[in-house]
């Protein structure tokens, strides 16, 4: 399913809205480095993919920005674990 996914530069974050509660995703920027630290979705939209279509977008944004990722957050983590397109994005903290 395609999600309205918002970016929201102001709050450092990926948003979706629906039925009134929002899903995001948290991270900050280091030139091109971007961290993503927390993933959350609302009691009432979980099960419905909605972090994975969160974690595409971002990881997407991502590669059309020429950035690495560092994923804090463990929901990205294991995201990139499971889709080999990502792996060339991750970095480890200490690089």
């Amino acid at each position: 399913m395609d999600y309205p996914i918002i970016h929201n530069t102001s709050k450092g974050r990926f948003e979706l809205t629906m039925e009134g509660k929002t899903a995001v995703v948290d991270y900050f920027l280091n030139k091109e480095v971007m961290t993503i630290i927390h993933t959350y979705v609302p009691r009432g939209l979980e099960g419905r993919g909605i972090a994975s279509a969160l974690a595409k977008h971002i990881l997407d944004y991502a590669v059309e920005n020429e950035m690495q990722v560092i994923p804090a957050c463990s929901f990205i983590h294991a995201y990139m674990d499971r889709h080999r397109a990502y792996q060339t994005l991750r970095i480890k903290p200490n690089e």
